[in-house]
């Protein structure tokens, strides 16, 4: 089946990115859907898309749109994703896939019964530098990984009056800052390592017990000083602390905190075996670290002519020309794109089951934190 079109569900910050990324590829982006039909029309003006439509049923009854990109807030996925499966289309799902495993388990099931190309926009495993480091893991440069530490910090929540939808857990879910971003680190670091996590240990902090909520509606990493605001009370994790255990006997140690005043968007892990280290951080994307016992460490810079294949598929520009978040998109966008022009399966994004695999990681933690006890994974 060759694309026609693609359509968005969702024109905030996130949407915005899957619109520009999907054209980024050659695909045309039919149109878009929002939360209303004002700020459908209002997304559709602002990202230049000549179709406003008026409900999920219209994007399903649409025989020119092929793939749908959902990125709407959490609590919508689940029954999005099941209609437009049942519709014959194509899904990219934002993580995460739905608010339990088991209404994960749902989706990646119908997903198999419709033969429908399928995946969980875990998109920060496409920057270039991270395919590389999966490189070097498999090629045994570090020997095999043994103590792994990260974290995923940000600071757009750090204020009282600093809000989003992602607050209100009838629309996120009752898990916030390890949903949100912990999900990403997790996912990334079993991606590069190829290990999974067995147990988990979790202290989840809500750090901002009230905030100021503005009456009127605010855009993900947007400031609004203008509207009238009402104290609530917050439930959610603002940060926490994670002990991992892997099936190789591996251990790790992560932070998450969407309150770390001056850290904008920082994914860091530091990947050590008995031979070496390797070390990532996305606010320096272009640079991958490799550590030595008895010798100087090293930087290698992403250059295309200088990495192995799969890394290179996913570096678009020539060495020296810097690429970020953006592309991270474009490269999960190709591969899926690929799989649903050739009718094939290539395992080389993350499918509804890794974003399964990461709602049961995310499922223990939050058990692990309310129970102050260790947790096995489903």
């Amino acid at each position: 089946m060759k694309i026609n079109s693609a359509a968005v569900i969702g024109t905030g910050f996130i949407g915005t990115v899957h619109v520009e990324s999907i054209r980024r590829t050659g695909v045309p982006v039919k149109g878009v859907l929002a939360g209303n039909p004002e700020s459908t029309k209002i997304g559709a003006k602002k990202l230049l898309v000549d179709l406003a439509y008026q409900s999920l049923d219209q994007i399903c009854q649409d025989k020119d749109v092929t793939v749908v990109h959902v990125t709407s807030p959490n609590a919508l996925h689940y029954e999005q994703v099941k209609q437009l499966l049942n519709a014959g289309k194509h899904v990219v799902c934002e993580k995460p896939l739905a608010l339990s495993a088991q209404e994960g388990r749902e989706l990646v099931e119908l997903a198999k019964k419709t033969g429908l190309t399928h995946a969980t926009c875990f998109n920060t495993r496409f920057y270039p530098m991270v395919h590389e480091a999966k490189h070097f893991i498999n090629q045994k440069l570090i020997g095999t990984p043994r103590y792994i530490k990260g974290h995923y910090h940000q600071d757009w929540l750090t204020l009282d009056t600093d809000w989003n939808w992602r607050l209100e857990s009838e629309k996120a879910g009752q898990l916030r800052a390890v949903a949100d971003i912990g999900s990403h680190l997790i996912d990334q670091i079993g991606f590069v390592t190829g290990l999974k996590v067995t147990e988990v240990f979790a202290d989840l902090h809500t750090l901002v017990s009230v905030r100021q909520k503005p009456t009127g509606p605010v855009q993900t990493f947007t400031i609004d000083s203008t509207s009238a605001r009402q104290a609530v009370d917050m439930s959610s994790d603002d940060a926490a602390g994670i002990l991992l255990r892997f099936n190789n006997g591996a251990r790790g140690t992560v932070s998450i905190s969407q309150i770390s005043s001056g850290r904008k968007n920082s994914i860091n892990w530091e990947i050590s075996g008995p031979d070496g280290s390797l070390a990532f951080d996305s606010e320096n994307p272009e640079q991958l670290w490799i550590g030595h016992r008895g010798r100087a460490n090293e930087v290698l810079h992403k250059d295309p002519g200088m990495l192995s294949a799969n890394a290179a598929k996913t570096a678009f520009y020539p060495g020296g020309h810097v690429e970020g978040f953006s592309e991270t998109f474009r490269g999960l966008f190709e591969r899926v794109y690929e799989d649903i022009n050739n009718g094939t399966e290539s395992n080389s994004y993350p499918t509804f089951a890794d974003g399964v695999k990461s709602l049961e990681i995310t499922d223990a933690i939050a058990q692990s934190s309310k129970n102050s006890a260790w947790v096995k994974i489903a």
